[in-house]
């Protein structure tokens, strides 16, 4: 009967040991299972805020270069002010009107970030179309000498290039 005791005693103690080590990697596997799922769920809400970044970002943009296609409608309208300004010379009030809203309009498009691009000194082939070659004694190479067709340029995207002429000696 003590041998039946002795022998119940050692298999429950069995169980038991076998209990714990199921259990422990038991443990263990949920561990490394919570770990996966926290790290994969930590890389999706990092994609997501990267989304969410880049969807602001070309929101910004498109907001901010809304205008960009009504500037370039209204560049015609400044050419041909600018081209009836010189053909009016003859008349003072006709000229002193044409001139006042070409003033106006430059002033007003100013104010919203489009600008004539600077056609002094070299040739900037992002800014400038050279159409020509022309030798001048008073300029180095590579300065312009003479503009065809004003540019502009809407905040840090050129519009339209100026149309110049460049000095080759």
């Amino acid at each position: 009967m003590e041998e039946e005791k002795e022998d119940i005693q050692n298999q429950t103690e069995e169980i038991q040991e076998n209990n714990e080590i199921e259990e422990s990697e038991t443990k263990e596997d949920f561990e490394q299972k919570y770990n996966e799922l926290k790290n994969e769920y930590l890389r999706v809400f990092a994609d997501f805020e990267n989304s969410k970044k880049r969807l602001e970002k070309d929101k910004f943009q498109a907001l901010e270069y809304a205008y960009e296609k009504f500037a370039k409608d209204l560049l015609p309208v400044i050419d041909a002010l600018q081209n009836a300004k010189e053909v009016s010379k003859e008349n003072p009030a006709i000229l002193e009107g044409i001139t006042l809203t070409l003033e106006n309009l430059i002033k007003t498009l100013s104010k919203y970030g489009i600008e004539e691009i600077d056609t002094q000194g070299d040739f900037d082939p992002n800014l400038h179309d050279c159409i020509m070659q022309m030798p001048n004694a008073e300029l180095e190479d590579g300065k312009i000498a003479q503009v065809m067709q004003k540019g502009y340029k809407y905040k840090e995207r050129t519009l339209r290039p100026a149309m110049v002429a460049i000095v080759k000696n």
